[in-house]
């Protein structure tokens, strides 16, 4: 008897982990509670936003990941400072393009050397991530929490159908989520009704 309440107890605490739809704020608090499993949920759910901002700067995949793992550890040290958890995701773009400005001024270093009389100005508006692209990156981020608490068919078409280069044909999408061909375009567009609301519910 003993035996079988501690295997139930194992189980509640793993079907207690981080969940899609937990918000920044549960997260933050998880986190900051030692939670081991929230930093491993956190991280996963703004890879792709952190990742993304370095690529827009122009860097290759391996430096972007030098940014990515350099921002990891800022978030690792600074999140007990973070005064608004709510604010996380803004506060994740601003550090990140911090760290993506200071990697592209060390590489325009030795353009610098070769052109002396340069504008310093004209340097920092080069060297500046337009607002639109950061807003973009954080448009992006929205639409990726909402695909994360979708069914996970719905997830997988989305990502299927939208995020794999070149484009799949529908044939290919079928054969891989186990589907007809002909209902594709069916659950397609209720996946997608699905996720326009979710977007609403979540002020998008």
């Amino acid at each position: 008897m003993a035996r079988r309440e501690k295997a139930a107890g194992t189980i509640g605490k793993l079907t207690r982990g981080p969940q899609p739809d937990w918000s920044d704020e549960r997260l933050v608090r998880a986190c900051l509670e030692g939670d081991e499993q929230a930093w491993s949920a956190l991280i996963d759910k703004y890879k792709n936003l952190i990742f993304s901002i370095p690529i827009k700067y122009g860097a290759d995949r391996e430096d972007a990941g030098d940014i990515f793992q350099s921002v990891c550890l800022e978030l690792f040290s600074q999140l007990p400072n973070l005064r608004k958890p709510g604010a996380l995701r803004g506060w994740l773009i601003t550090i990140t393009a911090h760290q993506a400005f200071h990697w592209k001024r060390k590489h325009r270093k030795k353009v610098d050397r070769e052109q002396p009389e340069v504008d310093e100005q004209e340097i920092e508006a080069e060297l500046s991530l337009p607002s639109d692209e950061t807003d973009e990156a954080e448009r992006e981020q929205i639409v990726r929490d909402a695909t994360a608490r979708l069914s996970a068919r719905c997830q997988e078409m989305i990502r299927l159908l939208f995020y794999v280069e070149p484009p799949l044909p529908y044939r290919e999408v079928a054969s891989r989520l186990g589907l007809a061909v002909g209902s594709i375009g069916f659950i397609r567009g209720r996946c997608l009704k699905r996720l326009e609301k979710t977007l609403q519910a979540m002020g998008f």
